[in-house]
């Protein structure tokens, strides 16, 4: 039985204050205590306890997500290790990830509190910038990890190994190493393949490689993913879920693991993956 819930929102005033007021009653009425991030509460003329993002967490057994796929993605990483199911309803654009609409959301709160629900668990990665041979920075993705350059006009330099194994040395404008949730995002646009989330697993995909030899390779999740940008003469950049980032320094490495966090979407049961694709992505329409 859900006894508390944790709401968070793309910070749109007109968006947040038609939606959350009467998504706050819903709950209420059902003896649910409700919890909203500061972000959403700065949108809304309505009391409720708000915290800061990362300490939703600890005091919630649902988090509802209202936006698009970049609020769900900072919305994850928040949680952190807090194994809180996530219903991400779409208010944004594309919505790979927030794929239930908002007409969608009260039928399936029901369900939830029935305990009728069902979750897709995900994955997520662990970045890891090292600087002279020790950690300096760690963070937490649920789609990608994104190496690439600040100017357009020369390619990167860059050594990949798996495990210690020398992959090869890439030229090529970057570098992403993406979950099977981030399978659909940049690492699909720049010519990688569609993972089933059910695989755990890394895609690690060159952006615009100078040889057309080097082309996405998928490893294990339990693959250690060294890049060493020694060889790199241009500033490197690590994007994380296109949303956080960092400039390396020469001789910087950076390590991809799998992160002991996972995220579970709740999923409406009539609504399967290939489903989600082929709405998004328009498969076998002309």
């Amino acid at each position: 039985m859900i006894r508390s819930a944790g709401i968070i929102c793309k910070p749109i005033r007109d968006l947040v204050s038609s939606v959350v007021p009467p998504l706050i009653a819903w709950l209420r009425e059902r003896k649910i205590d409700v919890f909203i991030d500061q972000e959403t509460q700065a949108c809304i003329d309505l009391a409720a306890p708000a915290l800061a993002r990362d300490a939703l967490g600890a005091r919630i057994e649902l988090l509802i997500v209202l936006g698009g796929d970049g609020t769900l993605l900072s919305a994850a990483r928040a949680l952190g290790s807090h194994n809180v199911p996530i219903l991400a309803v779409n208010l944004g654009g594309l919505g790979f990830l927030t794929s239930v609409t908002l007409d969608e959301l009260y039928p399936l709160l029901e369900q939830v509190l029935a305990g009728k629900h069902h979750t897709s668990e995900r994955m997520m990665l662990d970045a890891e910038i090292l600087r002279g041979g020790h950690p300096i920075e760690r963070q937490c993705a649920l789609n990608d990890a994104v190496a690439n350059k600040s100017a357009m006009a020369r390619m990167l330099d860059f050594d990949v190994y798996v495990d210690r194994n020398h992959v090869g040395r890439y030229r090529a404008d970057g570098l992403i190493v993406a979950t099977p949730t981030g399978s659909t995002a940049y690492s699909l646009a720049a010519g990688g393949p569609i993972i089933d989330p059910q695989l755990d697993a890394f895609v690690i995909t060159p952006i615009c490689p100078h040889m057309l030899t080097n082309r996405p390779l998928v490893v294990p999740d339990t693959a250690r993913i060294e890049v060493d940008f020694t060889p790199a003469e241009e500033p490197v950049y690590v994007t994380l879920d296109g949303q956080i980032g960092f400039q390396l320094k020469p001789k910087d490495r950076v390590t991809i693991t799998k992160s002991k966090s996972r995220v579970a979407l709740v999923r409406p049961p009539s609504k399967t993956y290939f489903e989600v694709l082929r709405s998004k992505l328009k498969w076998g329409e002309r």
